[in-house]
């Protein structure tokens, strides 16, 4: 490994009144060789107690070619940035592996809207779109509700409080 990765102590995060439940987030990040070089930097990404992502492991190519959550399976698997992904088919994989910046949930597959109030929270994989390009998840209806009243605001401000909460959260 490149470089030994400590983790900090986390402080939990209070979002019941903004539709966001409270999360801690870094669990450990994957030890494997994956899709493209080791991380480098500090990262946040949304993992479960096994390290997979996205809800226990759907597919993230699939929100883009079917629009809709697709549980992926362990035999097409690929490790990127901390994180296991699981994937519906071979052909999948071979679409993320390509490409895995175009795939990735943003925001570490966590919450966008709480992202946006400066905040980390999970996701349910129901709540989700595609705004230019990008995989967006949001934590539930409430949440889902909240960023669609000001969607293109609050997506600037997400991605303004991106760099900030990785810091503090991340690995």
């Amino acid at each position: 490994m490149s470089r030994q990765i400590v983790v900090g102590s986390l402080v939990l995060m209070a979002l019941a009144t903004a539709g966001c439940q409270s999360v801690r987030p870094g669990r450990a990040p994957v030890a494997a060789a994956g899709v493209g070089g080791p991380v480098e930097e500090k990262f946040l990404v949304n993992v479960d107690e096994r390290g997979v992502t996205l809800n226990g492991g759907h597919d993230p190519v699939a929100f883009f070619t079917q629009g809709k959550p697709v549980l992926g399976t362990s035999a097409h698997r690929s490790v990127y940035r901390g994180a296991i992904y699981h994937f519906a088919s071979a052909e999948n994989k071979a679409m993320f592996d390509a490409a895995p910046e175009r795939y990735e949930p943003q925001f570490g597959g966590y919450c966008a809207y709480a992202a946006s109030i400066d905040r980390v929270s999970p996701i349910d994989v129901k709540y989700f779109e595609i705004i230019d390009g990008r995989l967006i998840l949001q934590h539930n209806k409430k949440a889902w509700d909240l960023w669609h009243q000001e969607p293109a605001q609050n997506l600037v401000r997400a991605d303004a409080n991106w760099p900030g909460l990785v810091q503090r959260n991340g690995l």
